[in-house]
């Protein structure tokens, strides 16, 4: 007998359960997004149109979603924009 330990293999492809394990988030929620366009890219699969989601594409949505927030991005900060001077009108 061997005491190795077994080989850890990730699945490319997750279904709704474990994306929202995955993610943190609940299965409704998930849900949700899909039917509303929003979330992750996902794809049914097999006879029973199961609802999958490739973990790469999900890995990249989620880097996605962090880019475009102005709070983990400093780039879209609000705060770190120059000031624009104001243009003064004249009454006419």
């Amino acid at each position: 007998m061997r005491n190795q330990p077994e080989p850890v293999i990730e699945a490319a492809f997750l279904n709704v359960q474990n994306t929202a394990m995955y993610m943190g988030i609940s299965v409704n929620t998930l849900y949700v997004w899909r039917h509303r366009r929003q979330g992750p890219p996902s794809f049914r699969m097999g006879p029973g149109g199961r609802v999958m989601y490739r973990r790469d594409l999900l890995d990249a949505w989620l880097s996605e979603q962090q880019r475009a927030d102005s709070r983990s991005n400093p780039a879209l900060d609000p705060l770190n924009r120059a000031r624009r001077q104001r243009e003064h009108r004249r009454a006419v």
